[in-house]
């Protein structure tokens, strides 16, 4: 049964890479815009649509968590991939976009554990009342 979770990723790989292409065409580029990323996504709204619903075993789920928890290291060899050498010779706006997005994650970051409530937190737990 942990077959079908590598299906269900082989199906979320596949339709994520034609909407990456459809995307790159929509906005005028020759590859593959965010198709990982689309598939990964994917990945997780019917983990959890199929959970929802009863109809993903614990086997198939184990198969789908594996792949989840390999997400990061196929990024990383996607990005290898990458030219970014030839990026940053081409104009400044690799560099620029890199830094803006690391910009907006930590501020989202910081507003995150401002506003966040501590779930880890031992002083309002329910549990240690009854002790």
């Amino acid at each position: 049964m942990i077959i079908y979770g590598t299906a269900l990723l082989a199906f979320c790989h596949l339709a994520g890479l034609f909407l990456g292409d459809l995307l790159g065409v929509a906005i005028g580029v020759k590859t593959n815009v965010g198709g990982v990323g689309i598939a990964m996504l994917l990945l997780i709204f019917l983990r959890l649509y199929l959970h929802k619903r009863g109809l993903l075993p614990k086997e198939t789920e184990a198969g789908v968590g594996f792949w989840g928890a390999m997400y990061i290291p196929v990024v990383v060899a996607m990005a290898a991939n990458q030219n970014v050498v030839a990026a940053l010779k081409g104009g400044p706006v690799a560099l620029l976009s890199a830094l803006g997005a690391a910009a907006v994650c930590a501020c989202c970051i910081a507003v995150l554990s401002r506003t966040g409530r501590d779930s880890t937190s031992f002083v309002n737990a329910p549990h240690l009342e009854e002790i």
